[in-house]
């Protein structure tokens, strides 16, 4: 018997030891025809051991990779790539810098001030006029979300003026949805928690419908005194 621990180190878990001992096996073949159509015949079955490659870009350029990978590369056979070197496979990425923003108005964020930005430099006075609408309407509206109240558009034309030194004026009048809290115990079909018993339609009525005499329980006729209401 044959245990894990007396065999060589599996070096990609993901085509199985099966597919390492056959790569070992080409490593061994003289014939150089023989080997290479061996490695085409190993390459085919790693792509079938693994059809999700086929989704990823250059995915048979990556089974060669893979192929050389296992074969620790020492596998003397002609790829339609580059062969891979274990310094190039095994390279850590550069680390990417961390992008240091410092936006002139953290309230509007750095989106807002790259618009106003290209506001300031545009010509057409369509544009611009587009532009400084545009940026109203979303300073109004964050000024709303975050305060849950509606801004005067004095306000928001005083604090547009101040950012772009009275370069930019919008003249339409940014409309925004007045924030309103959701009162307490109220469900998401705007009943209040109770249940309506009362009135025409409901689910609980009285039987017989309230039309013409009614009968008790002890046998008695007729809209009498001894008629009396169940009670749901």
């Amino acid at each position: 018997m044959e245990y894990n621990t007396t065999r060589n180190h599996l070096t990609m878990r993901e085509y199985g030891r099966h597919v390492q001992r056959m790569i070992e096996h080409v490593q061994t073949i003289e014939d150089p025809d023989r080997r290479q159509a061996n490695a085409y015949a190993v390459i085919e079955l790693m792509g079938f051991l693994n059809p999700h490659l086929k989704n990823v870009e250059d995915f048979r350029h990556k089974l060669w990779d893979h192929l050389f990978l296992i074969a620790d590369f020492n596998l003397d056979v002609k790829s339609p790539y580059p062969i891979p070197t274990r310094e190039t496979l095994k390279a850590r990425p550069e680390p990417l810098p961390y992008p240091k923003r410092h936006p002139k108005f953290y309230h509007l964020g750095i989106n807002l001030e790259g618009i106003i930005n290209k506001a300031l430099v545009e010509e057409n006075p369509e544009k611009r006029l587009g532009f400084a609408n545009a940026i109203a309407y979303y300073m109004k509206l964050a000024y709303n979300n975050w305060h849950k109240e509606i801004v005067h558009d004095d306000a928001i034309q005083s604090e547009l003026s101040g950012i772009t030194q009275g370069q930019l004026t919008f003249t339409n009048t940014p409309y925004v949805k007045a924030y309103r809290m959701q009162p307490e115990g109220r469900d998401n079909r705007g009943n209040y928690g109770k249940r309506n018993n009362g009135g025409g339609g409901g689910k609980f009525q009285q039987r017989g419908g309230g039309n013409g005499p009614r009968r008790d329980n002890r046998g008695g006729s007729g809209g009498g005194g001894n008629f009396k209401k169940k009670r749901y």
